[in-house]
């Protein structure tokens, strides 16, 4: 099977240094009278879902039949002792125990000789909970269904019967299953025709949206709030990365979240939603971070905020759920803005224009706009260039309900997503039973001291809370 333009930047870009996986960090609070063996126990029952969905048993590969491009094949047997581990952390059991285990897990690459995935079953937490750390590849699928399908067999009550995100899921992947595979000579000639197709429809697309883009672009010329891509200033966080990685992880109660929104709509934030306040938050803790170190740039840091484009693809035609479906806008962070409530009104404004003019465009255009300023991070660390942007900010929903996996409750969940040379620092946040969850992830080497990002995160809530009480 071909695969997706998107899909395959994932595979060309990877090298040791740039892993592109992205993961979650689940934790679980085992079930009322468990006893010490229930770790032990939970992941031997994993190994016994033994069937694997299509999906998580494709592998990437590369050869004469698919043209020297990448394309997918599937395994036959998967090894799920191979990608199924168990691990236990060191006494005595902390967080901090907990999330040093996950940062180098999370800086391994992902062995393209299998299916591109890992799950690991973490035990000895000391207040009895246990961690899953589940890896997924970026060219299996963008992070908007991954993070899907870490829960989606898990149930809303303990009573019921969870499955694996290996297992398969739903009716199209059962009869997937049973489809017998293309021969060799029709995958060469099917792969061949879709990237032809592909081509001649993206080239034809590309005229066709010059006025939008052109639109477009002037609209943010004209737009003092708006952001344009390798305008943002250079920073501590736009340099060259290591192979090491280091995160951070926290939750806040997202009620606190809403009401700030809430008491912003009367002023010049009017319209301001939960995820501009969540972007605030993070710029405020960019600003307070950046000063300690002496680092803060005189003009505003720009973030990329990263989008769904689901149901469309670049040739503006439906996209397949396993294919990568997500652009970007860019916003303007006021880093250089002292007040927390001037900080939030210029957030909220910069994301509105920028929305609006995405929601001006067909999917073709919205395509086209969002990979021409996604794909900024390719040339981030070229020399004499500024950054296409100074961070990533990403926002992914997740189940308003508590969950549960065979009567273990789902209590936190942390994303944890991709960096890259001049991108060292992704902050991405998912909403969870009423929480908010930040996934911190950084290279090792150049940004120091994690731990005072969430320290600043909370001092920001805070300050939005006074800005606006």
């Amino acid at each position: 099977m071909p695969m997706a333009v998107m899909d395959s930047v994932f595979m060309n870009i990877e090298s040791r240094e740039h892993p592109t996986h992205f993961a979650k960090l689940q934790l679980f609070q085992p079930p009322e009278g468990s006893g010490p063996e229930y770790v032990s126990e939970f992941y031997r029952s994993l190994l016994t879902h033994t069937a694997v969905d299509p999906l998580m048993r494709r592998r990437p590969v590369r050869s004469m039949s698919s043209l020297g491009q990448w394309s997918w094949t599937e395994d036959d047997e998967v090894d799920l002792e191979y990608h199924v581990r168990l691990s236990a952390l060191p006494h005595p059991g902390r967080v901090r125990e907990l999330l040093e285990l996950v940062s180098r897990l999370h800086g391994t690459l992902l062995d393209r000789q299998r299916p591109l995935w890992e799950c690991h079953v973490i035990a000895g937490l000391a207040d009895g909970r246990f961690g899953v750390f589940t890896k997924l590849h970026h060219a299996l699928m963008d992070g908007v269904a991954g993070m899907q399908r870490l829960t989606a067999g898990l149930t809303l009550n303990a009573d019921g019967t969870a499955q694996p995100p290996w297992a398969p899921h739903g009716p199209a992947a059962a009869k997937a299953a049973e489809e017998e595979p293309e021969g060799l000579v029709s995958s060469v000639i099917n792969s061949t025709w879709g990237r032809l197709r592909d081509t001649t429809q993206m080239a034809g697309n590309l005229v066709s949206a010059q006025p939008a883009l052109f639109k477009a672009l002037t609209s943010t010329i004209r737009d003092e709030t708006a952001a344009l891509p390798f305008q943002a200033p250079k920073s501590m966080l736009n340099v060259k990365i290591g192979g090491a990685r280091r995160v951070a992880a926290q939750t806040w109660p997202l009620d606190r979240v809403r009401a700030v929104a809430k008491a912003a709509k009367g002023g010049a934030q009017s319209g301001a939603t939960v995820n501009d306040v969540a972007v605030a938050m993070c710029s405020g803790a960019l600003r307070r971070y950046l000063l300690d170190a002496g680092e803060l740039p005189d003009r505003s840091l720009v973030a990329l905020l990263p989008v769904s484009m689901r149901g469309t693809s670049l040739a503006g035609n439906l996209s397949r759920s396993d294919e990568n479906a997500v652009g970007g806008i860019l916003c303007e962070l006021a880093t250089d803005e002292a007040d927390p409530a001037v900080r939030l009104a210029k957030i909220h404004k910069s994301t509105k224009n920028a929305k609006t003019i995405l929601a001006g465009m067909n999917s073709t255009e919205m395509g086209l706009m969002t990979l021409a300023t996604a794909g900024g991070v390719l040339f981030s660390a070229v020399p004499g260039l500024p950054p296409a942007f100074n961070v990533i900010i990403s926002n992914v929903p997740g189940s308003r309900e508590p969950l549960y996996f065979n009567g273990a409750q789902l209590t936190e969940g942390y994303p944890m997503s991709v960096i890259a040379d001049g991108q060292a620092l992704n902050m991405t946040l998912i909403s969870y039973a009423g929480q908010l969850s930040f996934g911190l992830v950084a290279c090792r080497r150049s940004v120091p001291h994690m731990q005072r990002m969430l320290d600043h995160l909370d001092t920001e809530l805070t300050a939005l809370e006074e800005a606006f009480g």
